[in-house]
């Protein structure tokens, strides 16, 4: 984690979490401050890296997309630094050559598998697609893949992806590392 951030600063954060469209003046008047003091604070948000990107997120459901998938995978253990590297070049590569979107290929840990790929397909048949072009990655154990299918279509959401849900928890990090 990176250095403690003071908390006007993770206010400003949890504000532009929750739309990130917002004006420097209008944010100065939610987080109790000034409209210059905003902008210096976000620069500097951006240039540490505690800002990576402004982006929207769209009702993927709309725009084409009837399925989220969480593809939990097992990479091979024992891959050298070089094969690892071109796990990774693979892996940045395949993003924009297969018909689905891409939103997240990471390395971790749970349920015996040490992978994660979260995508969006247009239909079932996208998804299957996804499966059988893991087959290339030869860093895979591919006796060692599962599926999470989450339908978009469904009218019962419990709580849909949105960063304003966060940005409510992320006002609670500094006060949880001062009581530890």
């Amino acid at each position: 984690m990176g250095n403690v951030l003071k908390d006007v600063e993770l206010r400003l954060i949890a504000e532009l979490m929750k739309n990130s469209r917002r004006s420097d003046r209008d944010l100065a008047k939610s987080i109790g401050t000034s409209q210059p003091t905003v902008t210096r604070i976000r620069g500097k948000l951006e240039k540490e890296g505690y800002i990576r990107e402004y982006t929207a997120i769209p009702d993927l459901r709309r725009i084409g997309y009837e399925i989220l998938a969480l593809t939990f995978v097992k990479l091979k253990t024992g891959l050298t630094e070089e094969e690892t590297e071109k796990a990774r070049e693979m892996a940045r590569d395949s993003i924009n050559k297969f018909p689905f979107g891409f939103a997240m290929i990471e390395r971790g840990i749970g349920m015996e598998y040490n992978g994660v790929i979260i995508t969006y397909h247009q239909s079932y048949a996208s998804y299957l697609e996804l499966l059988k072009s893991l087959r290339k990655f030869t860093f895979l154990e591919l006796s060692k893949v599962d599926g999470f299918l989450i339908s978009l279509a469904d009218e019962v959401h419990y709580v849909p992806l949105t960063m304003s849900s966060l940005a409510k928890h992320v006002l609670t990090l500094q006060k949880e590392k001062k009581h530890k």
